[in-house]
């Protein structure tokens, strides 16, 4: 299908002249490239807007240099100024885990370096306060929701206060934000003032005289958390928690003599809602600005389609809850065939969906049974340390809308690109319909939605460190890879598991990565995918690694932290390139594990089990102590959905 201009929201003056408009409501500057996509938060905010009435545009990758022309070219919104910085983390995007720059910037035109600041919700908010200093700014998008309260910034190896504090915008709308952004705009319409908005969830905003009630939690103070890495910790629990509750309660925390506020979310969206929002007039193209370049993560996801947001899994190092919510909203069937119906007219597809999926792949249609028992949780996961017996871990529906999919005119296969939780597929609970739909899921999985390889995140072998983790034994995983094995016997087929693995993890010591060598060598896995365990805002990894300690224990844990032993922890990986063996040698000798050398090196033969290869002393050794309760080709994104 061809579009035309004036089918994208508007990005230049010649654009407005097109739609007769002189004037905008609202104008929101991103750090990424515009495209109109379902996948891209300024579009789904923008096209927001626009259903509503609203005369919105797009500045995308304004130019932060000279003169200030991007950030002038479209004057002054009768409403706010949204400052949207990317679907990643600005910072994320850019550097690796050992903070060298990556080798492209994924959300720019050809994957160039040089379309955003570092940091650009404080760079592009400071421009416009200096520029119209009486129009609201407004901050959404991963970067700021992230940084909505005290934390810990990797690349500048320092505790952050709210960013409002450093940015010098008006509020904050955190999560998914179409809810929040259209109340707001809304009140601004009607004559309330940004000040005078105190009540609005899903909100954060600077006070110095909000006074606390009882029903509300007092974090400590910026100053103390500076002082004090314990303080900083013990913060970090009551964030999480209020994060993933149904009925949250309001956050306070002082910095500099005021006070940040962080509202309650809002309830999550229902059915119809989400519906709403995939179904607005997206083209899902880039702006014809960048005809003839490509966006590296267009081309990821352009033939690709979100079934549901929301995840349960509350994995230590994961920002999906942070951002999303532990509880699952699922679009309806008849919207997900709407937008596969219009993947099918995309001039360039043959008939192959690249991903059918969300945060985890097969968590759609799922809940907790006792809706009343969901609502007083305080648990960030609902499958970790073990799956809750409340959630209704059914399959069926996700079975159904596979088939439906696949029953279109114009598809040939739609292959499941998300991550698969594969503890969800091997769970056997009360419900014998539920286990049976798993059973039914997972073969219909490997036989039909995988194209070769299935990806599936272990993370490590030591179920001392996945514990941290917040992810599954390890022995689920080689059940896992006997079913997959077993499954491809029976229906002649030759298909790889891909796993992905974590190194230098808070509580992964380098012992603990000599283990994993040992055991996917025996597994006759060559790793790929593996990544550098990098520190990113709002994670309880990230407060973990910063603080020494577990916020839910307050028990000291060990992360290396040098880029020495990080390398000494990463290096394992690739025991099987031979520029590596004689570092690996020497460091198992140095940490007294020259037992394990011969394992590695002296072509001992495998194991014809999938059982681990270390000795059954050695395997007591890795198992949890009973007092605690990817750089390479990894997909750089799944940890900032």
């Amino acid at each position: 299908m061809e579009y035309r201009l004036t089918d994208f929201l508007p990005t230049t003056k010649k654009e407005l002249e097109l739609r007769g408009w002189d004037e905008l409501d609202v104008i929101l500057f991103s750090g990424d490239a515009y495209v109109d996509h379902p996948s891209f938060g300024a579009a789904v905010i923008g096209r927001t807007l626009e259903a509503a009435g609203y005369r919105v545009a797009i500045v995308p990758q304004p130019d932060w240099h000279g003169d200030y022309r991007d950030f002038k070219k479209l004057g002054r919104p009768r409403l706010f100024f949204g400052v949207a910085p990317g679907c990643m983390d600005s910072m994320v995007n850019k550097y690796t885990a050992a903070r060298r720059l990556r080798s492209e910037d994924a959300y720019s035109p050809d994957g160039r370096h040089d379309m955003r600041p570092e940091y650009p919700t404080i760079v592009y908010t400071k421009i416009l306060k200096q520029l119209y200093p009486d129009v609201p700014v407004i901050l959404g998008g991963i970067e700021a929701s992230l940084r909505r309260v005290t934390h810990y910034d990797y690349w500048q190896d320092s505790l952050r206060p709210c960013i409002l504090c450093d940015s010098g915008a008006d509020m904050i709308t955190y999560g998914m934000g179409e809810k929040p952004t259209l109340e707001l705009a809304r009140r601004l319409s009607e004559g309330e003032t940004v000040s005078d908005i105190t009540d609005l969830p899903q909100t954060v905003y600077l006070s110095a005289d909000v006074q606390p009630t009882p029903d509300d939690i007092v974090l400590h103070s910026h100053e103390e958390c500076l002082r004090n890495k314990r303080a900083q910790a013990e913060n970090f629990r009551h964030i999480e928690e209020q994060s993933n509750m149904m009925h949250a309660q309001r956050l306070l925390q002082e910095v500099g003599g005021t006070k940040v506020v962080v509202n309650p979310p809002y309830p999550p969206m229902t059915t119809a809602e989400l519906d709403a929002s995939f179904d607005l007039p997206y083209t899902r193209q880039p702006h014809p600005k960048y005809k003839g370049k490509r966006i590296p993560a267009y081309e990821m996801i352009k033939f690709s389609v979100n079934i549901h947001r929301g995840c349960f899994g509350g994995c230590a190092f994961c920002t999906i809850s942070a951002h999303q919510g532990k509880f699952i909203t699922c679009r309806s069937k008849e919207s997900i065939l709407r937008e596969v119906r219009q993947v099918i007219q995309m001039p360039d597809f043959k008939g192959n969906l690249s991903d059918l999926g969300g945060p985890s792949a097969n968590m759609y249609g799922m809940a907790g049974r006792n809706k009343n028992a969901c609502e007083k949780c305080r648990r960030p996961s609902c499958i970790h340390p073990q799956i809750c017996p409340n959630l209704n871990t059914d399959h069926s529906k996700l079975l159904d809308i596979y088939r439906a999919v696949d029953a279109l005119p114009g598809i040939k296969h739609s292959y499941i690109g998300s991550g698969v939780r594969y503890d969800l597929l091997l769970y056997k609970g009360k419900d014998e319909a539920a286990n049976r739909a798993a059973e039914e899921y997972t073969r219909e999985l490997i036989c039909h939605h995988v194209s070769g390889r299935l990806k599936v995140a272990p993370e490590h072998t030591s179920d001392r460190v996945l514990h941290l983790m917040r992810k599954p034994s390890f022995q689920q995983f080689y059940e896992f890879k006997r079913l997959f094995d077993r499954i491809n016997r029976e229906e002649g087929l030759h298909q790889q598991i891909i796993p992905y693995f974590i190194s230098s993890h808070p509580g992964c010591q380098e012992e603990d990565m000599a283990e994993l060598a040992v055991i996917t060598k025996g597994l006759d896995f060559h790793l790929e995918q593996v990544q550098d365990f990098t520190p990113t805002p709002m994670t309880v990894a990230t407060e973990t690694w910063y603080t020494g300690y577990d916020p839910y224990t307050l028990e000291p844990v060990f992360s290396a932290k040098s880029p020495r032993d990080k390398l000494a922890q990463r290096q394992y990986f690739f025991w099987y390139k031979p520029e590596e063996r004689r570092n690996i040698e020497q460091s198992l000798r140095r940490i007294g594990r020259s037992d394990l050398i011969p394992r590695l090196y002296d072509n001992i033969k495998s194991p014809t089990s999938y059982h681990s290869p270390l000795t059954s002393h050695d395997y007591h050794r890795a198992k949890p102590h009973a007092k605690e309760p990817r750089e390479e080709k990894r997909g750089r994104n799944r940890r900032h959905k």
